[in-house]
C-alpha cells in the first residue's frame, strides 16, 4: 500500500505541481512531507500527519518551516560514506522522535582539505 501511495505522490510532483507551482505555504512542500512521512512512518500515522498539515495548507495559518517528525528511521549504509541523505535532529532531549530534515546538497568532501 505504501509503495502505491508513494508512487501516486510522485506522480503528482512530477506531472501536475508545474499547475500550482508556490502555492504551498510551508517549507517542505506538502507533497513532499507526505512523502517522507509514507517512507518512514507507519501508514496510519503517516495519513494522519499528512492531512493535518494539508488541511493546514491555507491562508488562515502562517505556514514556515514544518519538517516531518518521524519515530523509527531505516538507516541505509552507502559505500561512500560523504553521501547524506537526510539529518535526524531530535524533537527533544532523550527523545526517540526526530525532525527528519533533508541535506540541501551532498558536497563531496574533498580529504585533503581536512
Amino acid at each position: 500500500m505504501k509503495s502505491i501511495i508513494l508512487k501516486f505522490i510522485n506522480f503528482y510532483q512530477k506531472f501536475l505541481t508545474n499547475f500550482a507551482y508556490g502555492s504551498c505555504r510551508y517549507y517542505p512542500t506538502c507533497s513532499e512531507y507526505a512523502k517522507r512521512q509514507f517512507q518512514f512512518n507507519n501508514i496510519f500515522l503517516a495519513f494522519f500527519n499528512s492531512s493535518k498539515r494539508i488541511l493546514s495548507c491555507n491562508q488562515l495559518f502562517a505556514g514556515g518551516l514544518d519538517y516531518p517528525i518521524v519515530s523509527k528511521v531505516k538507516l541505509k549504509l552507502h559505500s561512500n560514506i560523504d553521501k547524506i541523505d537526510f539529518w535526524l535532529v531530535p524533537v527533544e532531549k532523550g527523545s526517540k522522535r526526530f525532525y527528519l530534515i533533508k541535506n540541501f546538497s551532498n558536497i563531496q568532501i574533498n580529504k585533503g582539505n581536512l
